[in-house]
């Protein structure tokens, strides 16, 4: 097995865990910004001892950074914040599946993304799998409070926009990274991962704390008060972001993301046992057709 298939499922698992976490802090009081605020306040310190650990352990140097190296960390790490507050922000609107099945178009966006800055074609069943993902995403794009009533508001609503652009700024994210850590040069394959994620998960921190500290200075009290949760959001974050910039490092990012789709599994699984949620026969239908779209991606692309 070649080793970005356990990473990325590891990712997804880590990465399911921490939206959970993330949820939990939203039920508590915190504000958007403030979930999202949680999940790189811990995680920068976490990746800069693992980075010093590996090279301290190997005899390692720090990788030259070309211009190139910050281009796309901070493209991509900006691209991220903004996807996890939308996340988050639509947790509040829809259950837990259903949220994260909204952020896991990211596979078709990310196909979509890399023709249109790479430069790569999509085969024929790239593009059925995108009009079979299109049509759960209308299905899931109608909320079963809207059920019976008329009018495009019924699919083009707040909650499908949060979601759709989740996914479209988790691919610009994922493109990002692989570019960033592709720029490195022939270093090991995991310390570019690693010294890609400390970069930018400690851009992320200081970013997000001098926007709150302008905008919202008691939001970091709150979330330091909640450090029990925070610290695992962080810890869980910085192991997943870490088995994505890997897999993102070793395969193309269009595969990883389609091979990503098992956290559906996951959420599945968090919504019916720890949320105690219910999901209705037409969301099971476009999250059939969401997951449909990923086994043609992975078995026929």
């Amino acid at each position: 097995m070649d080793l970005w298939i356990p990473v990325t499922i590891g990712a997804a698992f880590s990465q399911n865990l921490r939206f959970m976490l993330q949820k939990h802090l939203k039920a508590t009081g915190l504000s958007t910004t403030g979930a999202t605020f949680a999940r790189f306040l811990f995680a920068a310190p976490l990746a800069a001892a693992l980075l010093w650990a590996l090279v301290q352990a190997n005899g390692w140097h720090i990788p030259d950074m070309p211009p190139r190296f910050f281009l796309f960390a901070g493209i991509g790490g900006v691209a991220q914040i903004i996807a996890t507050m939308c996340v988050v922000a639509l947790f509040s609107r829809r259950n837990f599946a259903v949220g994260i099945t909204f952020k896991k178009t990211e596979t078709i966006q990310t196909a979509l993304i890399g023709v249109i800055i790479l430069g790569e074609g999509i085969s024929g069943s790239g593009l059925l799998a995108i009009v079979i993902g299109l049509v759960g995403v209308i299905l899931l794009s109608d909320p079963p409070q809207n059920a019976g009533s008329g009018g495009w508001r019924r699919y083009f609503n707040g909650a499908a926009g949060l979601g759709l652009a989740s996914g479209a700024l988790f691919g610009v994210s994922a493109i990002g990274y692989r570019g960033a850590s592709l720029s490195l040069g022939e270093a090991h394959f995991l310390l570019r991962s690693v010294f890609t994620l400390m970069c930018v998960t400690t851009f992320q921190t200081v970013i997000m704390a001098l926007w709150l500290a302008m905008r919202d200075r008691g939001e970091i009290a709150k979330v330091l008060r909640h450090w029990r949760i925070t610290a695992l959001v962080g810890l869980s974050g910085m192991i997943g972001s870490l088995g994505w910039f890997t897999a993102f490092t070793l395969q193309n990012a269009a595969y990883v993301k389609a091979l990503g789709q098992v956290e559906l599994l996951f959420s599945f699984m968090a919504s019916a046992l720890f949320f105690k949620e219910k999901t209705t026969a037409r969301e099971l239908a476009g999250i059939g057709f969401v997951v449909l779209s990923i086994l043609v991606l992975v078995l026929f692309l």
